[in-house]
């Protein structure tokens, strides 16, 4: 067990055991409150691996030298190590990060190789976007601790894609969100929507730990620990007040840092990576599916969903409004030279443009008919019946009780029931 000090009216006790997924804190009163590691910091290997991208281009390397064991060093050596990262954001130390960096380095070993590895196809991209906004690169790692690097990740509460974007947050920021496309999982729109709103949290707070913080639980929830703290703008300070799962976030968002720099000193070793065959993407006007392109061009359906993510339903709206289908560079002669038959290919979730409805006409009974219906007298038809003898015993016409009972002919069979009133 280890006990930090914070603020002078609580402590955080950290329980060292890897299958324990929570930090408690103890204030001086001896309370109790339990603290959540983000939830991308319980995500299990399986669950990173079984991605297209991952399972085509991501392998073990079973070159690397380095014994598969976790080395623990003395706290001044990770404040020392810590220091040295050239960040502009702070990054301090105590024993909440330090039982971050303990899990990603131990339990979380495995992991941290897939990010490692992962990093490759993704870390450009967060890096383009970051620097357009002139914002610090080490927020590349965020979603190390949002997502674990899985684009379609979603969360218990509905945030999605690799920034974990909630849907109103997304919307706000330029992401289409509709039945048949979530670009909070499009990589590339959703990093540069994630530099927008970072810069903007910037703006609020100008702080960097607070704007982290704001990242996880929303500026509201901020400014109300801010409010609580009697006006402290320190993250640590205010820390007491904040959400649970928002007290282990900064911590977690440090130790991913560390880890991602220093994987070496504790012996993990990267995923060998294999960088994607060349994209480009062409424009569509109309819906396709993605199992026409599959089955037209010859492609792996699972490779196009990779390539396409924001796509949740495998269909591109290109009818709503010209949409890009990104291809290897390699395929994209081949749709465009197979457009007639990619769209006149069957799919199964083609929608139908008009259907020819059945006109039955209903006859609707009045309150004269029902009337009718409740006085009406019935004749059984005998043998050697018939329609003249029926109509003039019960003093009506031939015609009439042909009317009443529909018959097109006189013919009748002995049982028959008439109306004859």
């Amino acid at each position: 067990m280890a006990v930090l000090p914070l603020n002078g009216s609580a402590q955080i006790v950290v329980d060292d055991d890897d299958d324990d997924d929570e930090i408690e804190v103890v204030d001086e009163m001896g309370n109790k409150e339990e603290i959540d590691f983000p939830e991308a910091m319980t995500y299990d290997m399986d669950s990173l691996m079984s991605q297209y991208m991952s399972k085509t281009y991501l392998a073990t390397d079973n070159d690397c030298q380095m014994k598969n064991e976790n080395v623990t060093y003395d706290k001044q050596v990770y404040i020392d190590r810590l220091h040295r990262m050239p960040t502009i954001m702070e990054m301090p130390y105590n024993e909440v990060v330090q039982s971050c960096i303990d899990r990603y380095t131990s339990r979380m070993r495995q992991s941290v190789s897939y990010f490692l590895g992962a990093s490759n196809f993704y870390m450009p991209i967060f890096e383009e976007a970051l620097d357009l906004y002139q914002l610090p690169l080490e927020l590349k790692y965020l979603p190390v601790i949002e997502s674990a690097l899985n684009p379609t990740a979603v969360s218990r509460v509905g945030a999605t894609g690799l920034w974990q974007f909630m849907l109103t947050t997304g919307k706000a920021y330029g992401l289409n969100v509709n039945t048949l496309v979530d670009e909070r999982r499009d990589p590339v729109k959703a990093s540069y929507a994630a530099a927008r709103y970072l810069r903007d949290l910037y703006n609020i707070f100008g702080d960097w730990n607070l704007v982290i913080a704001a990242y996880n639980c929303g500026p509201e929830n901020i400014n109300k620990a801010i409010r609580r703290s009697g006006g402290e703008k320190d993250y640590w300070k205010i820390y007491p007040y904040l959400p649970k799962e928002t007290r282990g976030y900064v911590p977690a968002f440090i130790a991913a840092n560390y880890v991602m720099n220093y994987y070496c000193e504790h012996n993990i070793c990267p995923m060998k990576s294999q960088l994607p065959v060349k994209t480009d993407t062409v424009m569509v006007d109309r819906n396709v599916n993605f199992s026409q392109i599959a089955s037209v061009c010859g492609l792996d359906i699972s490779m196009i969903r990779a390539l396409n993510p924001a796509y949740r339903r495998d269909i591109v709206p290109g009818a709503t409004t010209p949409s890009p289908i990104r291809l290897p560079i390699s395929d994209i002669s081949t749709f465009i030279d197979r457009q007639d038959s990619i769209y006149a290919a069957e799919s199964s979730t083609e929608k139908r443009l008009e259907v020819a409805v059945e006109e039955v006409t209903v006859k609707t009974s009045t309150t004269k008919d029902r009337k009718s219906s409740r006085n009406a007298q019935w004749h059984k038809v005998r043998s050697g019946d018939t329609l003249s003898a029926i109509a003039k015993r019960n003093r009506t016409t031939v015609s009439k009780i042909k009317k009443l009972n529909g018959l097109r002919n006189s013919n009748l069979r002995p049982g028959q029931r008439l109306r004859v009133r």
